[in-house]
Order: structure tokens, then C-alpha cells, then sequence
């Protein structure tokens, strides 16, 4: 039965995440031009214009979107009443971030990111509350060093006599230069500290 409810609540917040990220695309890379099918069909492409286009060929990361991962140890929050850490009987209540996704659009030198994140609240044992604060932050690596960062704190309302509420959040326009050949990567976690 908690499977089955925990499935269900899922769904929507799944759903909230993706139509909230619909509307990026990956712009100019798809084309978006006037030429149609016959167009397409009957081209013929020369050796001068093979050669044309290969010199103004964008270095690979332009056409690909960074991956963005759950980083370690932030995939789940946990809070106990009265200090007493690791006891279940004491657990007031958990984070667990369940959907993690982005969306890319590249245009002179630049890849514009949009990243979202959908995740549950849910009262333990000791759990009375009616708000929580989940405290959420993404951040952009290029090469091993941080290019953007930024914690947010989502207010997560549990309406009795839920025991459970989800959140989703969604960063829009964070820019990253790129060269072209560097490793990029974007992370999202429950962010504890103070």
C-alpha cells in the first residue's frame, strides 16, 4: 500500500517537472529553418560545402547538454528531534529527491541550462509539522571547479493529515561559457549546512 501511494504521488510531481521544463529546446541546433522535405531531399552537398562546414563546426559540448547528477550523500535529508540522531522513533521528517533533469540551449559560445528537480517531504514518527524547509542546491562544475552555485530554500507545506508533500523546483538562464572540449557537469542535492 505505501508503494502504491508513494507511486501515485510521484506521478504528478514527475509531470509538474517535465511541463515546467517544456518550453526550452535546444534551439538553433535542430534547425528551425524554412526548408522542407523535397528541399532536403533533392540537396546535393559538394566537396566545397562539406569543406565549408566542417570549418564552422561547433566543438562537440556545444551540441550536447551537461549531464546532471544527484551528488552524493544529498540525495536524502534526514532530521531527529532533541539530538538524538539515527533513532527512528525520533525521526521527525525526510527529504528524498526523486527526478532530477535539465534542458540546454546553445548559441555563441554559450550554453544556457535549465534545471529542475522534484523531490517528497515526509513525516517520520515524531513528525508534527505542518512546514518544512528543504533546502536545495544546484550547482555547475567545469573541470573540477565550481562556475555557479546557488542554495534555495523550498517551503514544503504537509497538510494534515498528509504525512507526505512533494516539491519542485526549477532554475531557469544559468549561462556557462564553454571552449569546447572541457567536462561539465551539473549537480542538484539537499544542502543541510547552516
Amino acid at each position: 500500500m505505501t508503494n502504491t501511494l508513494t507511486s501515485m504521488f510521484r506521478i504528478p510531481a514527475a509531470a509538474a517537472l517535465a511541463a515546467l521544463l517544456a518550453g526550452c529546446s535546444m534551439g538553433g541546433l535542430m534547425g528551425g529553418g524554412t526548408a522542407s522535405n523535397a528541399d532536403l531531399q533533392n540537396a546535393i552537398a559538394t566537396p566545397q560545402s562539406v569543406a565549408q562546414a566542417q570549418t564552422n563546426a561547433l566543438p562537440v559540448i556545444a551540441t550536447e547538454c551537461p549531464p546532471i547528477k544527484v551528488r552524493l550523500g544529498g540525495e536524502a535529508m534526514f532530521y531527529y528531534g532533541n539530538g538524538r540522531t539515527g533513532d527512528a522513533q525520533a525521526l521527525q521528517y525526510q527529504g528524498v529527491i526523486d527526478e532530477a533533469t535539465r534542458n540546454c540551449v546553445v548559441s555563441n559560445g554559450q550554453i544556457t541550462v535549465n534545471m529542475g528537480v522534484s523531490g517528497r517531504v515526509l513525516l517520520g514518527p515524531a513528525g508534527r509539522q505542518t512546514s518544512v524547509n528543504a533546502p536545495i542546491r544546484f550547482a555547475v562544475e567545469r573541470d573540477g571547479q565550481a562556475i555557479f552555485s546557488e542554495k534555495y530554500t523550498l517551503p514544503v507545506a504537509v497538510t494534515p493529515p498528509a504525512q507526505m508533500a512533494e516539491f519542485v523546483k526549477v532554475v531557469e538562464n544559468v549561462t556557462i561559457p564553454y571552449l569546447g572540449g572541457e567536462t561539465i557537469t551539473i549537480w542538484v542535492g539537499f544542502d543541510t549546512r547552516g
